[in-house]
């Protein structure tokens, strides 16, 4: 669908009034594409949802917990920026185009080297308050991971050598990783929390210091202490390869303070983490054309692919230190 209409079918639809200047688009999001647009009524975010993501069996439905639980959200003061309800939902459609409708927010997400002990205190105790929501025990049989990395390579090999030597050369690592996790993985604690499932530092726009988390679609119920690990490594600087363990402190402790006293196996939560090599996997896909016929889809996996490989191989050189780390800092607790 031509994006200089879509914007026009919405305001129509919404009767959010004529559009004030031009559309413009918003960076930041690797899978759908986000908007600024100021009509007569107001400011609004416009998130056009990604067509290929639509056709996975399993969207409708997790958007459908995604949007629950931000409800959920809403109503306990966690400082969330939630989709606007219209005509009593809040996914819309016009043709074959999904989308959300916001309130503009006037924040800025933090730059990996502008994040402070300060910004990791205050989300590691808002990650603690929406673990607290609600939890449950859970006897669900964790499904293992299981990507043919030998597949694309050799797809690769016909198709984009570039992207064929690079996961040659990192061949070994991916497949021993993707063991490991699968070895260890239904040894994590038997709980379920409410989960964001996608807090970083670029889903949460500060103003005046205070923060507003953005993108919610990824909210469900999972493991909370694997989140706890992901966001302390995303906010104490795992994404620029440079994690600073004065902040990993603060972001923990702050957690437990508002959570409680937690007891884990370290080991087991750092090979439960594989969500990076199922984002290499997505990006491998775009950039083989595989889920996808966009040459700017292609160009993001492209890109995504080289960064996610140097943090896959980061992950690894860390690992002792990372996990010696952990345990020092909830013993003390």
């Amino acid at each position: 669908m031509d994006n200089s209409k879509i914007f026009y079918d919405i305001c129509k639809k919404l009767n959010l009034g004529k559009i004030k200047g031009k559309v413009k688009s918003v960076s930041g999001g690797y899978m759908h594409k986000m908007y600024y647009m100021h009509t007569e009524k107001g400011e609004y975010a416009v998130k056009l949802l990604n067509p290929i993501i639509m056709k996975r069996v399993d969207a409708f439905e997790n958007y459908k917990i995604a949007e629950e639980l931000e409800s959920k959200l809403e109503k306990a003061g966690i400082p969330i920026v939630a989709a606007l309800i219209f005509n009593g939902i809040k996914m819309q459609c016009i043709g074959n185009q999904y989308f959300y409708v916001f309130n503009w927010i006037n924040g800025k997400s933090l730059k990996n080297n502008k994040i402070n002990k300060e910004h990791c205190e205050i989300i590691g105790r808002i990650l603690a308050k929406i673990h607290k929501l609600e939890s449950m025990t859970s006897d669900i049989e964790i499904k293992k991971i299981n990507i043919d990395w030998d597949f694309y390579i050799s797809k690769a090999n016909s198709e984009y050598s570039k992207v064929a030597k690079i996961l040659s050369q990192n061949r070994n690592i991916l497949y021993s990783f993707q063991q490991k996790s699968n070895a260890l993985i239904n040894e994590l604690p038997k709980i379920r929390t409410v989960c964001n499932g996608d807090m970083d530092s670029k889903n949460v726009l500060w103003a005046n210091g205070e923060p507003q988390i953005i993108d919610l679609e990824c909210l469900c119920y999972s493991n909370p202490y694997v989140e706890l690990f992901q966001l302390a490594l995303c906010w104490c600087g795992y994404e620029s390869c440079s994690l600073n363990y004065n902040l990993l402190d603060a972001f923990i402790n702050s957690y437990i303070k508002e959570f409680g006293p937690i007891n884990i196996d370290w080991k087991v939560i750092y090979y439960s983490n594989f969500g990076r090599l199922e984002w290499l996997e997505y990006n491998v896909k775009r950039a083989l054309l595989i889920e996808c016929n966009d040459k700017k889809e292609q160009k993001l996996g492209l890109n995504q692919i080289k960064e996610t490989i140097n943090h896959i191989l980061y992950y690894d050189k860390i690992h002792y230190d990372l996990i010696n780390r952990l345990n020092l800092i909830t013993k003390s607790d």
